[in-house]
């Protein structure tokens, strides 16, 4: 059972690492108002995988997965909230060029954690994969619900970390970010990556 967990583990680190919609969203809030609003964020992100980790749980997850009409609810909501994020940071950068060199862009309105947990909760993308990968990755010693409850916990524990660090990164390097020039790209490069997720979660297909 160590070793099936082990190697699950290691799925999932590879998952979390890999550059996707909760990793722009992330980078734009910390870089427009700083790390705490980072790290709020971050766990309103975790939250939001447990959201789906409960709900994968008792079974409702599969159901949407399994549902054309309601996972393109989910999927076009999604997809609207991230081109509304990538629209939001535009406006910002455009805003940024006017001001004077000693004016800093203005803080992103909304709730931080509230933002991570939508922009996580409106990805049907989580559900396929709590539905069909997850179960896959299970250790065979434990009963179905339990493995998954492992497989969920440790998913969020990962995405944790890893996001918080990214954080703490980019907050290294906030004299660096902190210039109107660099802050003025960052804006424009993550405005385009966010309504590019958005467009590609419009697209997707279960």
């Amino acid at each position: 059972m160590f070793v099936q967990l082990l190697t699950a583990t290691g799925v999932l680190a590879v998952l979390t690492v890999v550059p996707g919609p909760d990793m722009a969203v992330v980078t734009k809030r910390a870089i427009a108002s700083g790390w705490r609003d980072g790290l709020r964020t971050v766990g309103g992100i975790t939250a939001g995988l447990l959201t789906w980790g409960a709900l994968t749980v008792v079974g409702l997850a599969a159901v949407l997965a399994a549902s054309a009409t309601a996972y393109t609810l989910v999927k076009l909501a999604g997809a609207v909230y991230l081109g509304f994020l990538g629209v939001q940071a535009l406006r910002q950068s455009r805003r940024s060029r006017s001001a004077t060199p000693e004016a800093r862009s203005p803080v992103p309105s909304g709730n931080p954690w509230r933002t991570g947990l939508v922009s996580n909760v409106f990805n049907p993308k989580i559900a396929v994969f709590y539905t069909g990968l997850l179960p896959t990755l299970a250790p065979s010693g434990l009963t179905p619900h339990l493995g998954m409850t492992v497989l969920v916990l440790i998913h969020a524990a990962l995405t944790l970390v890893w996001l918080g660090s990214y954080v703490l990164v980019l907050a290294k390097a906030s004299a660096f970010f902190e210039k109107p020039g660099v802050r003025r790209a960052m804006d424009r490069i993550t405005g385009v990556v966010l309504i590019g997720f958005g467009i590609k979660v419009a697209t997707s297909q279960p």
